[in-house]
């Protein structure tokens, strides 16, 4: 007796599809030979598969596929697809191993980020959770035909479910390495360096937009991340009890990777551990350093967690040809007192040396750089041949703090502890990286969510650097050095001349001292009534400079006078793993 197909068991296809590729590392496209559902589950037949699989890895597929059910991880449907647009874009990732009839012209995709794209006609269900519980109960491997049938059962939460939701703008549709988990060598060199684009250019080491700024909008497209919404804030509001940070509330921290799931972890008592960091490459910080360190401070005190703070001299080495690796070691000191400074909670944080940590590390380290190949490295960073091989592997190193086994005197061997990274946006290719590998080493994937650049004083296009001193303003600036800078060196959006100026106002999208309110500023009712006064003429460019030098002063005074108080021992207690 022949059974129904059902939205629960076309669902857990696509879940145990992707954990099956991604543990064994064969594509999505055209290597599902069959499916067949029966009461309660059903079966699916998978090709490709070229030695039977271990034990180890069978229960890796196992855990990946609770793992992504526990993440109650969302799926999307694009419908209406030009056929054409999808195979230029994802080759036959997307086929199983039936042909689709030439006469079709347009496809429906179901999308699992990061897991599986499949072209699909069959209703599927909102989320991942909603499968309850998926287990795979029977293993049968031919080695003749080189396929492996998995038979499973599903214990959904209903038999009523609520479905997916459907996109049919194709401008939302993922870049490949977001879509599935593997990507074959000769598709992955087509794909190119995710951020660079003609007119602009996010890389790790490179800023650079159009004389109107970085297009935000376009890097969320680019790099198949999701929008920071207000209803995502409001949730995030309701979950903490306390008001959005003014980096949220005003879109400075503007797109995310699962934290939505983090979320729903939280809510459910599961805890979860913050991790950040900073290159030491000079003295001290620059005010868009603080960005992410005052955010997470913010995000440590609402959700009470733990957090760990890299410091990577040895990146700073591989990458900067003028520092030598003593140099980057003790500049790594200097910077963990401006980020003690910022009044981290030292009973739960850690700052880490790389130098210094290695040691603990490096099992994880090493497991890593195992699962990425250099293509994967060049794909993401693009390296040449000319790059050292500390630059390609330094990903597994930037990686290792997401996973939780990394701090053993913290977390103990505990693998269900998901780690959130604030960062900026250009720092998302190291942590793509990290989450294609995280199943693999049955770990579970970090949430992201990542801020835009505080803008170099000379305008939106790039951002702020240390290495262009008189365009910088540093923590450890005089008021009398910032004041110049500002006044001399703060692109306006204001006109010409002051009558010019009270007849039009400014142009506030690339008003650089307006800008720098937007992060610095926390009263709301301030900083839109300064925005309305210069829009419309009534404040002059000169006056908001001024303003915004009070408000530097003001910052930078708490700031020196805070690090002026981190003593040897505060540096050394906050930087021991064992305390």
């Amino acid at each position: 007796m022949s059974v129904a197909r059902s939205p629960a068991f076309d669902s857990a296809l696509h879940v145990i599809k992707g954990a099956v590729c991604t543990v064994l590392r064969i594509p999505t496209g055209r290597t599902t030979d069959r499916v067949s559902p029966h009461e309660g589950g059903g079966k699916i037949t998978i090709n490709s598969i070229k030695d039977e699989p271990t034990e180890e890895q069978k229960e890796l597929i196992a855990t990946n596929v609770h793992n992504k059910v526990e993440e109650n991880a969302p799926f999307k449907i694009f419908t209406g697809v030009p056929r054409e647009l999808a195979e230029k874009k994802y080759f036959d990732t997307m086929y199983d191993s039936f042909k689709v009839p030439d006469s079709v012209k347009e496809l429906r995709l179901v999308y699992l980020e990061q897991w599986n794209l499949n072209c699909n006609v069959h209703p599927i269900v909102k989320s991942t959770g909603l499968l309850g519980e998926i287990n795979l109960t029977k293993w049968k491997y031919s080695a003749k035909k080189s396929t492996l049938e998995i038979s499973f059962t599903v214990e959904a939460t209903s038999d009523v479910f609520e479905m997916a939701e459907e996109d049919s703008n194709v401008e939302d549709l993922p870049p490949l390495e977001i879509a599935v988990p593997y990507v074959p060598d000769e598709q992955l060199s087509q794909e190119g360096v995710l951020g660079v684009s003609e007119g602009q250019k996010v890389t790790p080491w490179e800023v650079e937009g159009a004389d109107e700024g970085i297009d935000y909008d376009k890097l969320i497209r680019d790099f198949g991340c999701s929008p920071i919404d207000q209803k995502l804030i409001d949730r995030m509001e309701r979950v903490t009890g306390k008001k959005a940070h003014r980096f949220l509330r005003r879109g400075l921290f503007f797109s995310h990777r699962d934290l939505n799931i983090l979320l729903d972890k939280y809510e459910r008592g599961i805890p979860f551990y913050l991790y950040t960091g900073r290159g030491p490459s000079s003295e001290s910080l620059h005010l868009g350093h603080l960005v992410p360190f005052q955010f997470t401070k913010w995000l440590q005190d609402t959700f009470d967690v733990p957090l760990v703070i890299q410091l990577t001299d040895d990146e700073k080495f591989f990458f900067k040809d003028y520092l030598t690796l003593e140099e980057a070691h003790r500049l790594a000191y200097e910077n963990a007192k401006d980020i003690i400074a910022c009044g981290f909670d030292m009973s739960k944080t850690f700052i880490f040396s790389d130098l210094d940590y290695m040691g603990t590390m490096y099992p994880n380290v090493c497991k890593i750089q195992k699962l990425i190949t250099y293509n994967q490295a060049r794909g993401a960073f693009g390296f040449t041949g000319s790059d050292s091989v500390g630059k390609s592997s330094f990903c597994a190193i930037q990686a290792s703090p997401s996973f939780s086994t990394t701090f053993p005197s913290i977390f103990g061997d505990r693998k269900d502890i998901m780690c959130l990274i604030p960062q900026a946006i250009d720092q998302d290719p190291y942590f793509r990286v990290t989450r294609d590998v995280a199943p693999r080493m049955g770990m579970l994937k970090p949430a992201l969510i990542h801020s835009k650049f505080f803008p170099a004083l000379q305008g939106h296009k790039t951002k702020m650097s240390g290495s262009v001193g008189n365009t910088t303003i540093m923590v450890t600036d005089t008021p009398k050095e910032i004041k110049n800078k500002i006044m001399k060196y703060c692109f306006s959006g204001g006109q010409e001349t002051a009558e010019e100026q009270r007849r039009l106002g400014a142009n506030l999208d690339v008003d650089v001292a307006y800008e720098y309110l937007r992060y610095i500023m926390d009263d709301d009712e301030k900083f839109e009534q300064i925005g309305e006064d210069y829009s419309s003429g009534k404040l002059l460019t000169g006056e908001v400079k001024n303003i915004l030098v009070d408000e530097l002063v003001k910052l930078t005074k708490q700031h020196q006078e805070a690090r002026a108080k981190v003593t040897d021992d505060m540096v050394k207690e906050f930087m021991n793993p064992n305390r």
